[in-house]
């Protein structure tokens, strides 16, 4: 009997089901924030609708228990499968004081979580970057057996801290994996109007590293290169970029009109794309998904999306003074 395609990649039925329900996850829970969000209850949503299957698949092909991630805002279907929960990224959404990011300082999709090997990110685009490569810089110089793994969007990519942590992670060959989320839109500037290149991954060349770009709505694709990339890294063999061409279901943020931008007609065809759909028929195919199965896994999610949201949404907002903690020094009792 022939190997399935996910078989032939060394990877379980069980696997398969995991890295797919951590995409329908991430989808459900991003659609309940544009609901609160619209119903006045969150300031704000920065969504990873039809970029789901390059998270799962890029963090199913890494070592979650030693490797550290550096996420970029939309990355919820990396950190859910790092170890951040529902519950968690809800206090982050509705900004509480247990939100473990930042106790509600940064706005939703500023990650960072040490125990899970999370880096905080920021709002400037990009600076997660260098910080990656420093990590691992720090891997190698220690000769610790970890590789740090950072995505960005393409537009990210035409930003200085780009050129410049690509650069030293090619000349010092360090153990990082580039992961670029071409959803073809920074905000409302199309790919075309971004690149002289047709492709992000051409870029690499320049630092001295392979480049491949991939189909960003197959989780199985983008885990088999980004496996391949995490592999060189351990190796010794330096880092890699990878581009997984996607496409963002949604407008940029809650706070953007992409119908400015971008007409029904294209966002109808690109829909035809979505990831999630995509997944399951596969699944069904191969017969480890059916209807009934399907069903009991949606589910199960909602009903993990609603205590997680009934959670946050009664959880205590930090007391006002909480605001200049960790920007001070402060003194400890006895000083």
């Amino acid at each position: 009997m022939a190997q399935t395609r996910h078989e032939e990649l060394g990877l379980t039925n069980d696997d398969v089901l995991q890295i797919y329900e951590t995409m329908v996850m991430a989808r459900r829970l991003d659609e309940r924030m544009w609901l609160l969000n619209r119903a006045g209850k969150i300031p704000f949503v920065i969504s990873c609708q039809g970029q789901e299957a390059a998270q799962a698949g890029a963090a199913y092909a890494l070592n979650k228990e030693k490797d550290w991630i550096a996420p970029y805002y939309r990355d919820m279907g990396v950190v859910l499968h790092f170890g951040m929960t529902p519950k968690e990224l809800m206090l982050s959404a509705f900004a509480k004081a247990e939100d473990p990011n930042s106790g509600g300082r940064q706005m939703p999709g500023h990650f960072g979580q040490r125990k899970n090997r999370i880096l905080t990110g920021s709002s400037p685009v990009t600076t997660q970057l260098p910080h990656a490569v420093g990590v691992a810089l720090a891997a190698k110089m220690k000769k610790e057996d970890f590789i740090t793994f950072v995505t960005l969007g393409e537009g990210s990519s035409n930003q200085g801290d780009f050129h410049e942590g690509m650069n030293f992670a090619g000349v010092h060959k360090l153990p990082t994996v580039v992961m670029v989320e071409n959803n073809k839109y920074a905000i409302s500037v199309p790919l075309e109007k971004q690149l002289a290149c047709e492709h992000v991954s051409e870029r690499a060349v320049g630092y001295g590293m392979p480049g491949v770009t991939v189909d960003g709505t197959d989780p199985l694709e983008v885990y088999k290169v980004v496996k391949e990339a995490a592999d060189r890294a351990r190796s010794g063999e330096g880092p890699s970029l990878v581009e997984a061409v996607c496409y963002r279901l949604t407008a940029h943020s809650s706070d953007d009109d992409h119908r400015l931008y971008r007409d029904a007609e294209e966002l109808e065809q690109e829909r035809k794309l979505d990831p999630i759909p995509k997944f399951a028929a596969y699944l069904k195919e191969v017969g480890v998904l059916s209807d009934e199965s399907e069903k009991e896994m949606d589910d199960r999610i909602m009903a993990i999306v609603n205590e997680a949201t009934e959670y946050a949404e009664q959880a205590p907002y930090a007391e006002p003074e909480y605001a200049l903690r960790h920007v001070y020094k402060e003194e400890e009792v006895g000083e």
